[in-house]
């Protein structure tokens, strides 16, 4: 790094700079704030933002834009379902199903009626399908629906207003009090964390106002991108966003202050205690930041919609991270001075250590017997890797909520009396000259329970077919195939297959293809990451290595929790490569942390007393950042959705594994084991290898207080 650039990193913690970093970070917060209150705005809740993008499926629904001269105003079906659980439908049950059919029209879409009750073929059970318009209220008219359908039930009926659009509302419902729930949780999550932490009534405030700052510039950022460079977003998206800018840029706080705490011992002035400790932490938060973002950003690669938006809107937080942590806590550090530590205030001139800590000791037990403590942690991480063997993917449409809403009880009730699939027929549009050919085809194909004429244009026609089973099921995808096989053949009909049971079958095929591409691109970039940072070759592979045996071990004993704690009935397709990504990027910071600090130590003691000292300095803070980071991700547990608690479950025991076993036993040992070819071929490996060369080898080069104590 050029004295340049390191006289730029040093400015916030200088005395001329400090109030003008603060005050430009004010004014940019002025600037920005009304932005970020818009992120909602360009959140894309449409058909296709979960879908992959090469998806039959998601060509389907762009086909059926045409069949309406607004976009937006895609007619989706709400069915009321009316049964009882033993016998047959009362006299009552009826008489309220037709009436309800006359209170439902002033909710129908423009053009469309409200169809009779269709009784059950065991008589105990009567559905009704109301056409509605997918806007934006969306969510208030099928709480309309909902209340005129419950209004008048009599004893004995159980009414429930499920189908594709309530389903959606009901998702819709659990997105938008996602954002403030995750919020609220993740800060006092931080804060009860960084008290522990810090053990001071006031050092906590600066890293929660500092990723306040960051939190402010993400939200902006990403709305600027969203409306001007057609950035993907997503509620998801979006929700997850916040928890990675408060558990990063929290890391990051915690790397600095801690090394600021160091200076300060060895330095009185506290502007230089600061410029010194940016120079020192700066290159490992610089390659963490870099590893986060490039790391995400891979998932561009992706098919799958959702997952490319969650990527590359990480990557902007983790941007965004960087840069508040690197400037705007330095000058609020410095502003306060050092009596923010209170009570423990670090004083010039005393040890930064006063006694022998637990990381001393388990850096000297590892030292003692590095290939044992190397090969009993790859033990225990391969023992919980084996929890893999066995996995259930896939979760059906009743599954995807830890607590089941209206929507699924409906699927449940319809499934019980109709053909399962009744109530979220497939789509298939089609040139309308083949029309009838297709018909034909279709109904040929063993599942389908009946075909319906849908909407027609000049040029296409659209056919609803209702299998015979339900839409998540394994039967409705081998039925799908079947159909999409038997209008493929039909000459001209240049037919679509889609619909829930498509969008199903699509995603998960698209899963299995995103793993396999994006992993790869993945690895790559950060193996080329590591090389740019610690300039070897055998250090990066290892630390790789590593990293992949703990992600396979982390997904393992989030399957035990799964299956055995949360109960929950499957693993999502999207999790293996979202938690490999997140836990890729996030997890191979702490090993950043500590292989840094590792090199600045080797470089001035020796390999083995480096490789000690790096742990010994950075055990207490990385410990404190995983905790921190796992905890930010752990609130996602206790989310109605499945896909995201399990996420967060597996990030949150992806870095935990990390940084107990993985950054405090194996990395350390393997390094010790190797000896100086960890470095190989840098010029450190080429020092360490004269070192050796020396009389009395590397160690008796060394004063006697820099050599490893057994």
């Amino acid at each position: 790094m050029s004295a340049r650039i390191k006289q730029l990193v040093a400015a916030p913690g200088g005395r001329r700079t400090k109030w003008l970093v603060l005050a430009a970070w004010i004014l940019l917060l002025v600037a920005l704030g009304p932005l970020a209150g818009k992120l909602g705005d360009v959140e894309d809740t449409g058909p296709n933002a979960f879908l992959p993008r090469s998806a039959e499926s998601a060509e389907l629904n762009t086909a059926l834009e045409k069949f309406r001269g607004d976009p937006d105003d895609e007619i989706m079906p709400a069915v009321a379902v009316y049964s009882v659980p033993d016998g047959a439908m009362t006299a009552a049950g009826r008489d309220e199903a037709a009436a309800d059919v006359r209170a439902f029209a002033p909710y129908v879409a423009e053009g469309e009626r409200v169809t009779p009750p269709v009784p059950s073929d065991d008589g105990g059970a009567l559905m009704t399908v109301v056409p509605l318009t997918d806007e934006e209220d969306l969510g208030d008219t099928v709480d309309a629906v909902r209340d005129v359908a419950a209004e008048g039930a009599p004893p004995g009926v159980d009414v429930r207003v499920g189908g594709p659009a309530a389903s959606l509302a009901d998702s819709v419902a659990v997105f938008d009090s996602l954002d403030a729930t995750l919020m609220l949780a993740t800060l006092a999550v931080v804060t009860v964390l960084l008290l522990l932490t810090y053990r001071s009534p006031l050092l906590w405030l600066f890293p929660v106002l500092a990723v306040g700052f960051a939190a402010v510039l993400t939200q902006a950022g990403t709305y600027l991108l969203a409306e001007h460079a057609s950035l993907p977003v997503d509620p998801q998206a979006a929700g997850i966003l916040m928890v990675l800018v408060f558990g990063v840029g929290t890391d990051y706080a915690l790397l600095l202050i801690a090394r600021y705490r160091e200076e300060l011992h060895r330095h009185e002035d506290r502007h230089e205690a600061m410029q010194l400790a940016l120079r020192r932490c700066f290159p490992a938060i610089l390659a963490s930041a870099a590893t986060i973002a490039v790391g995400l950003s891979c998932l561009y690669f992706a098919d799958i919609s959702s997952s490319r938006s969650l990527g590359l809107v990480g990557a902007v937080g983790a941007v965004c991270a960087f840069l508040a942590l690197v400037t705007v806590l330095p000058a609020l550090l410095v502003i306060v001075g050092r009596w923010v530590f209170w009570p423990f205030v670090p004083r010039h001139g005393t040890p930064a250590h006063g006694h022998r800590t637990v990381w001393a000791r388990i850096g000297a037990a590892v030292a003692r017997r590095p290939r044992w403590s190397w090969l009993m942690s790859l033990g225990v991480t391969a023992l919980l890797a084996f929890g893999v063997v066995g996995m259930d993917f896939g979760l059906k449409q009743s599954e995807l909520f830890q607590d089941k809403p209206e929507s699924v009880v409906a699927q449940e009730r319809i499934s019980a009396h109709y053909p399962s699939g009744a109530s979220d027929p497939a789509d298939i549009v089609t040139n309308a000259a083949a029309k009838d050919a297709v018909r034909a085809a279709v109904a040929k194909v063993d599942g389908v329970a009946g075909v319906a004429d849908g909407e027609t244009t000049r040029d296409l026609a659209a056919l609803r077919v209702t299998l015979d089973d339900a839409p998540d099921s394994d039967a409705a995808k081998d039925t799908v195939d079947a159909l999409r096989a038997a209008v493929g053949a039909v000459e001209g009909a240049d037919a679509l297959v889609g619909g829930t049971t498509a969008e199903s079958l699509d995603t998960q095929r698209a899963a299995g293809r995103d793993l396999r591409v994006v992993v790869p691109i993945v690895l790559l970039v950060v193996f080329l990451v590591l090389i740019g940072l610690l300039r070897a070759l055998v250090a990066p592979l290892v630390l790789l290595a590593t990293a992949v045996l703990s992600n396979v071990a982390a997904l393992g004993a989030s399957y035990l929790l799964f299956d055995r704690v949360f109960d929950f009935a499957a693993v999502d397709w999207s999790i293996p490569l979202m938690g490999f990504v997140f836990l890729t990027a996030l997890g191979i910071d702490y090993n950043i942390f500590l292989v840094t600090r590792v090199r600045e130590e080797v470089a001035r003691h020796g390999h083995a007393q480096g490789v000690v000292t790096g742990l010994t300095s950075t055990g207490g803070v990385i410990t404190s950042a995983g905790i921190v980071l796992a905890a930010t991700f752990s609130v996602f547990a206790g989310l109605p959705l499945v896909t995201m608690a399990q996420l967060g479950v597996l990030v949150g025991v992806g870095v935990l594994l990390d940084t107990f076993l993985v950054r405090t036993v194996m990395v350390p040992a393997l390094a010790l084991d190797l000896g100086r070819w960890t470095w190989w071929p840098g010029a450190l490996f080429r020092q360490e290898t004269r070192r050796a060369a020396a009389p009395g080898g590397a160690e008796a080069a060394l004063p006697e207080a820099d050599r490893v104590r057994a």
